[in-house]
């Protein structure tokens, strides 16, 4: 019996973000479980990405003080330590692997020279930030997002490269804690894929916040200066800053898996391309060995958000298990969480293709509950496909969008008639309210 054949596992889950759910859920079914992680048992979400910005935002909101605001997302997250989230994974039946794996060949995995044999591969390694190019900016101060969310410091001088979603909540929160903000995006508004209204709105927010917007220009070179940093744009100007956060986008992590031994290519851009089911999808006859490849989470680079992740995570478990389950993805939220949230789903009216959109739209400036909070920004609106009369896709920027905007979510992805929809009664006095005057006009034009 060989070393791998020793340390055989039914799974065996590359990446402990959407794959820890994978790996703890298998195992609870019965299933041997090891999950391979060469950082953080958890994923980048609890560390470095959604608990501690929204931890900061929150702060933000409450007006409190920077040290305050570090200290509460340090505990947030634990002070980047794993060790109780591990303890869950083995507590659930996982064996919990450190390093990086790498597929040796079919049914086998290396770890650090060492070798696991699966039946079941689980490919779930996330993704990573891009570096622009830009010419020097190797050589001067930056941050990715990592770092702008585990270090202490409060730059006086900040340049955030990239206005979408990342860019938008870190340059809400280094405004609001006193750095002076500048947004650098190539596009001409935030959030360019996106209804053209949330980033609107939301840059005259941030501008009301102090923070300098540049939009579109792009940046063309970074250098060094005795005061920090000089970063020169395509339009002739120039900002002196004393760093940079990068937020320009990021790439699925699927370098050096070894996965072309199992006839899987993946595109560095786009991931690791799958099915319905989540399976990955193979140029070459492959599964000969009886072992089978899935993927989960931003490395298939099909919606690069947690909760995709953790739908993926479901779709993958039910389908190992043997209990058929397809993945739909027409209703996948896209939230910004700033003040105001920014929340989209469905179909965007930026790059809606091959359908005839009926849009409507109402201002919340309007609903009582806008007097109650003493805020009048915000809109929502809300998209029909006239040919088949139903919601497929909806944007809004105010006061709490992610929660009151649940419901048109269920609305696109059940398919709900405009009549039904029509007739339903909301709380006074809510914002929901606001999404009736909309459904009540698109019902007009239908």
């Amino acid at each position: 019996m060989t070393d791998a054949q020793d340390k055989r596992y039914d799974v065996l889950v590359l990446g402990g973000g959407a794959g820890k759910n994978i790996a703890a859920d298998l195992a609870r079914a019965g299933r041997s479980a090891a999950l391979v992680e060469s950082r953080l048992v958890g994923g980048e979400c609890p560390y470095f990405a959604c608990m501690p910005s929204k931890s900061l935002l929150r702060s933000a909101r409450r007006g409190e003080t920077w040290e305050h605001a570090v200290a509460r997302r340090d505990e947030v997250t634990r002070h980047l330590d794993d060790a109780p989230t591990a303890a869950e994974m083995a507590e659930a039946g996982v064996t919990v692997i450190r390093g990086r794996g790498r597929v040796a060949r079919p049914g086998v995995i290396e770890v650090d020279g060492a070798e696991y044999g699966y039946t079941d591969l689980v490919v779930a390694t996330g993704s990573e930030p891009v570096t622009p190019d830009v010419e020097g900016i190797g050589d001067v101060p930056t941050w990715t997002s990592d770092e702008a969310l585990t270090r202490p410091d409060l730059p006086r001088r900040l340049i955030v490269l990239g206005g979408g979603p990342v860019g938008c909540e870190l340059s809400q929160v280094y405004a609001a804690f006193g750095s002076q903000v500048t947004l650098v995006e190539a596009a001409d508004r935030l959030l360019a894929a996106e209804a053209p209204f949330v980033g609107d709105q939301l840059a005259d927010v941030l501008r009301r916040m102090g923070a300098d917007l540049r939009l579109g220009v792009g940046a063309t070179r970074a250098e060094r200066t005795e005061s920090g940093l000089r970063l020169s744009l395509s339009d002739g100007g120039h900002i002196d800053a004393d760093r940079i956060l990068i937020a320009t986008g990021r790439r699925p992590r699927v370098a050096d898996l070894g996965l072309e031994a199992l006839g899987i290519r993946p595109d560095p851009k786009q991931g690791i391309a799958v099915d319905v089911t989540c399976k990955a999808v193979v140029d070459a006859e492959a599964g000969a060995d009886g072992t089978t490849v899935w993927a989960a989470g931003d490395v298939t680079g099909v919606a690069p958000y947690t909760h995709a992740a953790n739908y993926q995570s479901r779709v993958v478990v039910s389908n190992v298990l043997g209990k058929r389950r397809e993945a739909d993805y027409r209703a996948v939220p896209r939230a910004v969480y700033t003040t105001p949230t920014v929340y989209a789903v469905g179909v965007s009216p930026v790059s809606a293709t091959g359908l005839e959109l009926v849009a409507a739209g109402y201002d919340l400036s309007d609903t009582p509950r806008a007097a109650v909070e003493n805020d009048d920004r915000g809109r929502v609106e809300l998209y029909a496909d006239r040919a088949r009369g139903v919601l497929v896709g909806a944007a809004a920027i105010g006061l709490y969008a992610e929660e009151w905007m649940s419901e048109i979510t269920l609305a696109i992805r059940a398919e709900t008639p405009l009549s039904i929809l029509t007739d339903v009664v909301h709380a006074f006095p809510t914002y929901g309210e606001a999404i009736e005057p909309v459904l009540r006009e698109l019902a007009e034009q239908l």
